[in-house]
């Protein structure tokens, strides 16, 4: 026996007079007169073989039957909404402007990497790439924007990318000219280069075995506001300071022998990646873009604390 084949105007007046319990009512809201609404609901009542509703007064209430086909219903209208889209998604090119808002840290290596694989992916787009330089507080519906630590809600859905597991690192030579560190309780003999002021009151480091061990730091003769100047002044041997190991990993790769990981087991909080963008539905370049940040999230940035750190002469 084949199954019924519904119409989707007959499902989305029954699922409507479910929800008022009046022909009037749903008439009205739905644009038809009441008997045409009356006329879906028996076609439909003699498609499935019994009433889906009985009149109580001025009400229409559901029979068991109508309980049990109300789920039915919205979830056949729930599909049929969803391949509808689907196939506006094969119809719509996707080109146009995407405009991404990034951290700076992630700007230069990873995002431009980013930008050059949608761009030969998607020949009818073009990209804009503007530096954010500070979490997102108002929604932006213009723009997906990738942030690099903490957030608070902001109006967009925010989506985890992973995150950047951290620790300390320092040039060869200033270790050598100033020993290194036993334990993060030495740190405060050090000369430290600050980032953005964020360890001014000092850091906590946690240990797999040793648990956390809040620290105290050296003076900070320098302070920077940028990742890549905040590099530089560590692989020019200014001092100790705290990177994400993944980045320290791309300096390595590009220039060995510059980092020296300090007290490689110990590790600061991690660090969030956020993929932010704005809710509903939306047109076909921005959610192929999302879906190039998500495929191109490192690896490295699924782990959190227990990242190795990279070695000195890789």
């Amino acid at each position: 026996m084949n199954s019924p084949a519904f119409d989707h105007a007959t499902l989305a007046a029954f699922v409507d007079v479910m929800g008022s319990s009046s022909l009037t009512l749903s008439g009205r809201r739905l644009g038809i007169t009441k008997s045409t609404l009356s006329r879906r609901l028996s076609q439909l009542e003699t498609q499935l073989g019994q009433p889906l509703l009985r009149r109580h007064g001025n009400r229409l209430l559901p029979t068991e039957a109508g309980h049990l086909f109300l789920e039915y219903a919205r979830d056949m209208l729930r599909l049929a909404e969803q391949s509808s889209l689907a196939l506006d998604d094969l119809r719509e090119a996707v080109s146009g402007e995407v405009v991404v808002k990034v951290h700076p840290a992630l700007s230069r290596g990873w995002m431009a990497a980013q930008a050059r694989a949608f761009l030969d992916q998607h020949p009818q787009t073009n990209v804009s790439l503007r530096l954010l330089q500070a979490p997102p507080v108002a929604p932006d519906v213009q723009a997906i924007q990738v942030w690099l630590g903490e957030l608070t809600t902001c109006g967009l859905r925010q989506e985890s990318l992973g995150a950047l597991s951290r620790g300390v690192y320092a040039h060869p030579d200033y270790l050598r000219r100033h020993g290194v560190p036993a334990h993060p309780s030495d740190i405060a003999e050090h000369t430290w280069v600050d980032l953005l002021g964020d360890t001014d009151a000092g850091m906590t480091l946690s240990h797999a075995e040793h648990g956390d061990y809040y620290t105290a730091l050296g003076r900070s003769r320098l302070r920077v506001d940028q990742h890549t100047i905040h590099a530089d002044a560590i692989v020019n041997g200014q001092g100790l300071g705290l990177m994400p190991h993944w980045m320290a990993q791309q300096r390595l790769h590009h220039h060995p022998g510059t980092l020296v990981a300090v007290l490689e087991a110990w590790h600061a909080t991690p660090q969030p990646v956020t993929l932010l963008y704005p809710h509903g539905h939306l047109p076909g370049r921005l959610r192929a873009m999302i879906e190039q940040l998500r495929a191109g999230a490192p690896s490295a940035w699924q782990l959190t604390r227990d990242t190795p750190a990279p070695s000195a002469h890789r």
